[in-house]
């Protein structure tokens, strides 16, 4: 039998010289040298490549098995095509450190930037007629329609270049502390690829298995993305219009409050609100609250309103705000208060570009 060959790329070769010059000092003639055979560098060459098949094949068969008898998958069928999935390493890596592990200062800089904002106002320009129709239909502003697209994948030009197949599959097999998400997240993919006829092979997306220009997991797409322009296909990868609506109708799904206050700046007099600072995001204090501690409010709000106070890292101290059930909303995208945050005031910053955009 032919022996099957590695292929290693440029980029690949590049990040393993270190290690390679290490191994040629260990070869060297030496009373002390590490005898290592050919064989043997083989196999650590082929340890440090990115990618590599699925080894927990009992999972893989086990899951298989499921998707046969609760959906009515053919499991030789899955069988051949989870033979072509591969183990990214470079996922694995990505997943252990996000970027809203960053202080909010750092993490703001990333989005709130004039190229954005302006970018933001053009594809406002260009999909005017869908925001306009998604914000009457789905009560949601366009800016954040068009922020949400904006901070996901710069209005489409970072979708992701990660097979999702392998994107799910690398986290659902290969990381344990969320292997229950991401083996609902591929049961999901695959029951999408069978709805809307596309072949498992072919979507690309984050290093998540995120996909389009919303950059939706799997089950939201089933549950959210819309055929806004009724073409029978809901494809949020190259339609505009099915991609803002699709937001839009996540955000209405999630009790967006058409016209009420996203977030609110808060001063404080003293240190004593801390023990309010939690890490849930739902509204939980009432305006009474805040006032007790001597926190005040930049502008008025209704008097029932709920707020959670949040903290935002400066380079010189914190940044307080009083966020609302909008807020809250926004966070259902994606779990994180810097995240809303960037949303937010990218929103404001696109919606106030508009008006003196050439």
């Amino acid at each position: 039998m032919k022996p099957k060959q590695i292929k290693i790329t440029k980029s690949q070769m590049q990040k393993l010289m270190p290690w390679l010059r290490s191994i040629a000092l260990l070869l060297r003639p030496s009373p002390f040298a590490l005898r290592l055979t050919p064989f043997t560098l083989c196999l650590l060459l082929i340890a440090c490549t990115t990618t590599s098949p699925i080894k927990d094949t009992e999972s893989v068969n086990t899951f298989i098995g499921q998707m046969a008898t609760k959906h009515g998958f053919d499991e030789s069928e899955l069988d051949d095509l989870f033979k072509t999935v591969e183990i990214k390493q470079d996922i694995l890596k990505r997943i252990a450190s996000p970027s809203e592990g960053l202080p909010w200062y750092k993490y703001r800089k990333i989005f709130l930037t004039e190229a954005r904002i302006d970018a933001g106002v053009q594809f406002w320009r260009d999909n005017a007629p869908a925001l306009a129709a998604a914000e009457k239909q789905y009560g949601v502003p366009a800016e954040i329609i068009v922020a949400i697209i904006g901070v996901e994948t710069l209005f489409g030009k970072n979708t992701g270049n990660h097979r999702v197949i392998d994107a799910l599959s690398t986290l659902a097999f290969a990381y344990p502390p969320r292997s229950k998400f991401f083996l609902s997240e591929l049961e999901n993919f695959l029951l999408l690829c069978r709805d809307e006829h596309i072949n498992p092979i072919d979507p690309t997306g984050s290093y998540a298995g995120a996909m389009g220009l919303p950059q939706f997991m799997p089950s939201s797409f089933r549950t959210y993305a819309v055929d806004f322009d009724n073409d029978d296909r809901r494809d949020i990868w190259h339609n505009n219009s099915d991609a803002i609506a699709s937001v839009a109708n996540y955000f209405a799904k999630h009790h967006w409050h058409t016209g009420k206050a996203i977030a609110v700046p808060v001063t404080a007099k003293y240190k004593n609100y801390e023990p309010l600072l939690k890490n849930d995001l739902k509204p939980d204090l009432s305006l009474t609250e805040l006032e007790s501690l001597n926190l005040i409010i930049s502008r008025q709000l209704p008097f029932d309103s709920k707020v959670k106070l949040l903290s935002f890292e400066q380079q010189q101290g914190e940044e307080l705000w009083a966020a609302l059930d909008n807020f809250y909303v926004i966070t259902r995208y994606n779990h994180s208060p810097l995240y809303a945050m960037a949303v937010y005031q990218l929103s404001l910053s696109i919606l106030n570009k508009k008006g003196s955009f050439p």
